[in-house]
């Protein structure tokens, strides 16, 4: 792979991770004017996770990372504004507690999908 290559891998991921990220922190802090259940933003992050550990493996990771750091980095832009947000109590230790969920969400979310590539194409190469 020619470092071309390699510098539009990385930024593939990394767009496609802020992009799902952003829908991820649009659904959290927009969506039903900010109603929605919890459940459902660590059920995004970690299907969208676990896809991008699928796809691409371990390199799905900065995809990953983008996708993870959204969550948390809109709370603070909305604290740091002074704009009413969904997150109570909203100071940085709360923001902090939910950095570190999703982190774990998505990591989780990544090994997984990780897993599930490398069954599926064992299996195959079994096959074969």
């Amino acid at each position: 792979m020619s470092s071309t290559d390699i510098k539009r891998s990385v930024l593939l991921l990394l767009s496609v991770g802020f992009f799902a990220g952003v829908v991820i922190a649009a659904v959290d802090n927009f969506a039903f004017e900010g109603e929605v259940s919890p459940i459902v933003i660590v059920g995004m992050l970690f299907a969208a996770t676990a896809s991008f550990g699928a796809i691409w493996s371990w390199r799905g990771g900065l995809a990953t990372v983008a996708a993870w750091a959204c969550v948390p980095l809109a709370h603070v832009a909305k604290h740091v504004l002074g704009l009413p947000d969904t997150l109570q109590p909203n100071t940085y230790t709360s923001i902090l507690l939910l950095a570190i969920f999703t982190f774990v969400v998505a990591a989780i979310g990544t090994g997984g999908g990780v897993l599930l590539r490398k069954l599926t194409t064992a299996s195959t190469e079994v096959n074969s």
